[in-house]
């Protein structure tokens, strides 16, 4: 005798209908109208500006000159990426991008820790830290070529006793003392606003989690390396994203500091001096075609680092 088991009839759901009230929906007309002149303004402040841009690389056209406008589509971009001049440019705003973005990471991680643990006086601490963030990037860069003066500048009597420094030292004279005298300004100026976002994700890290590991025996160096690193790396993503685009379009520096001679030009001085001094409109705008492509590579790269080391992280968890 063999026995059958009846499968019961699959259970279907009832379809959820989603109801709109009229309530919700004139909420969000009201919403899109207020939203709408917001959105308005940056297409004309951003995607304009850029569409044009793009337009005008395509010419052979000079300010000086505007009725000569010949189309050369992309010959512009032909000879950018044919010039040397534009590669030793992109060079050195890479090794300024990078060294500065690692140094500053290290000191802003330290400023963040102190201004984390700190109990007596935290806001005007903070407050303090952050006062080179404050001022004008052209003030500090004229401080800064003071500082670095063969004349007068203090960095060439206080730090003269360390080896390649001395009072005759000219910070202006090559290439690399040059390079490492804008480095160092940029740094001055930046590190407050790295470790103001190294701060916030500090502050998001349990207590609780940092005592549980005292407790399991961790010494100071695995807390930083197996506890706190690893729950700040959102964070450091945020603040390397934002302070690596910021630092590949370092323009000020170089213009008060050098005005990009010992080869200290980087690719935004190169756009200004194509454009504005030499009044080559369709080259100055091909290059910054090239620049948005790369920042927009940059930040896609950055993200995608951090997002697999997020998964990892998460899977080792």
């Amino acid at each position: 005798m063999s026995t059958t088991i009846a499968t019961p009839a699959a259970t279907q759901q009832p379809e959820k209908k989603v109801v709109f009230s009229d309530r919700l929906v004139a909420e969000n007309r009201l919403g899109q109208r207020l939203v709408a002149p917001a959105v308005i303004l940056m297409l004309l402040v951003t995607a304009y500006p850029m569409l044009q841009a793009l337009y005008l690389s395509l010419f052979r056209y000079r300010l000086t000159d505007p009725s000569n406008k010949s189309f050369v589509g992309v010959g512009n971009y032909v000879t950018i990426l044919g010039d040397s001049l534009f590669w030793k440019d992109t060079v050195n705003t890479v090794i300024i991008m990078v060294v500065t973005v690692a140094i500053e990471l290290v000191i802003g991680f330290a400023f963040a820790m102190v201004m984390h643990r700190i109990i007596f006086a935290r806001g005007l601490m903070r407050t303090s830290i952050l006062i080179p963030y404050g001022i004008i990037t052209v003030v500090s860069a004229f401080a800064w070529q003071f500082t670095f003066s063969i004349n007068n500048g203090w960095v060439n009597s206080w730090f003269g006793w360390l080896p390649g420094i001395s009072s005759t030292t000219n910070w202006y004279g090559d290439h690399w003392h040059a390079m490492f005298a804008i480095m160092v300004s940029e740094i001055w100026k930046t590190t407050p606003f790295m470790a103001l976002l190294l701060l916030a994700g500090l502050s998001q890290i349990s207590e609780d989690m940092v005592e549980a590991s005292k407790v399991d025996g961790a010494t100071a160096s695995q807390r930083l390396f197996r506890v706190i690193l690893p729950n700040m790396k959102a964070a450091i993503m945020v603040a390397v994203l934002f302070r690596g685009l910021d630092a590949f379009r370092i323009f000020d520096n170089i213009y008060v500091m050098t005005k990009g001679a010992q080869n200290t030009e980087s690719s935004s001085f190169l756009t200004y001096r194509q454009s504005i001094e030499q009044f080559q409109l369709g080259m100055g705008s091909a290059l910054s075609v090239l620049l948005f492509l790369t920042v927009l590579l940059l930040a896609y790269l950055i993200v995608k680092f951090f997002k697999v080391d997020l998964a990892q992280a998460r899977g080792e968890g």
